[in-house]
Formats: structure tokens, C-alpha cells, sequence
């Protein structure tokens, strides 16, 4: 009786198993998990304007000896961040221009999240 008992315990949880872990959040197979942010950024079709509008604001470009790539940290000092128009959406992120090139920065981290150029 007891055999049976644990027989039928070990089968309900061999067949359980795999309907648990898919029900999980968050479990990936085979592959890393995608980070995504809250914040959205500039639409695609808000873009060319956005550019526009950095070049008619004179925006200075700063130099840094590091390429200039999503994930990567910008200088904690010599710097200056600017507020991203309503217009172009809604977005905790601000933008600067860093070599040459346009970027959204997580403000807390300085984390860029996008290079625009």
C-alpha cells in the first residue's frame, strides 16, 4: 500500500513538473532574457525631427575616448544632459551629444539607451 502510494506520488510530480516551470515568469530555455525598459523612447517617425531639433538647439558635443554604444556608461563629470521635448513624446530619458553622435541616457545611471545617429 505504502509502495503504491509513493509510486503514484512520484508520478504526479514527474508529470507536474514540466506544467509548474511553464508556469513560472520568467523562466527562459535556451536563451538570455530580454531587459526591457518602462520608459519609452523617441518614435521612429518622431526621429529626423528630434535630430532636427538638437541641431537648431546647438547642442555642444562632448568627447570621450570610448565608443559610444547602447549599455555603455557615460562620465559621471564634464557632461551636460537635456530634457527630451514633450513633443517628441513622453520619456524619462534625457539626450546629449556624445563623438559626434545623438544619445538617450538613463539620467540616474547614465546608461545609454539609444544611440539616435
Amino acid at each position: 500500500m505504502r509502495n503504491r502510494i509513493l509510486a503514484l506520488a512520484a508520478l504526479a510530480a514527474a508529470i507536474g513538473s514540466p506544467l509548474a516551470a511553464q508556469a513560472q515568469s520568467g523562466v527562459t530555455v535556451g536563451r538570455a532574457p530580454t531587459v526591457v525598459d518602462s520608459a519609452p523612447s523617441i518614435a521612429v517617425d518622431q526621429r529626423p525631427a528630434f535630430r532636427e531639433y538638437v541641431v537648431e538647439q546647438r547642442v555642444p558635443a562632448f568627447r570621450i575616448p570610448d565608443r559610444v554604444v547602447v549599455g555603455s556608461t557615460l562620465p559621471e563629470t564634464g557632461i551636460t544632459y537635456y530634457d527630451v521635448p514633450q513633443r517628441f513624446g513622453a520619456t524619462t530619458y534625457r539626450y546629449t551629444v556624445v563623438n559626434g553622435e545623438t544619445v538617450l541616457v538613463e539620467p540616474r545611471s547614465r546608461r545609454i539607451v539609444e544611440v539616435l545617429d
